[in-house]
């Protein structure tokens, strides 16, 4: 008598005849390739604009006055007196 096999069946999962859609996969693949490097550009935005609010609330707690950075002159420009 034969022994049963640990799993049943498992042919029905297989691919069958249909051959592999390579297009379809590479348009998938570069799609979630568009995704990942978009999430990934908001996550470092996000981390930036909460280490600069940081600064600045650690500047207000601080008792500071003048917590805003002053805009940077353009090159070249003389220094107001």
């Amino acid at each position: 008598m034969p022994a049963e096999p640990p799993v049943p069946d498992l042919g029905r999962y297989g691919h069958g005849d249909e051959p592999d859609d390579e297009r379809r996969r590479l348009v998938a693949n570069l799609l979630a390739a568009m995704l990942l490097a978009a999430l990934t550009a908001a996550g470092l935005w996000i981390a930036s604009t909460m280490a600069d609010l940081r600064k600045d609330q650690d500047c207000v707690l601080s008792g500071r006055r003048n917590c805003a950075g002053l805009p940077a002159a353009p090159p070249g420009t003389p220094p107001s007196p």
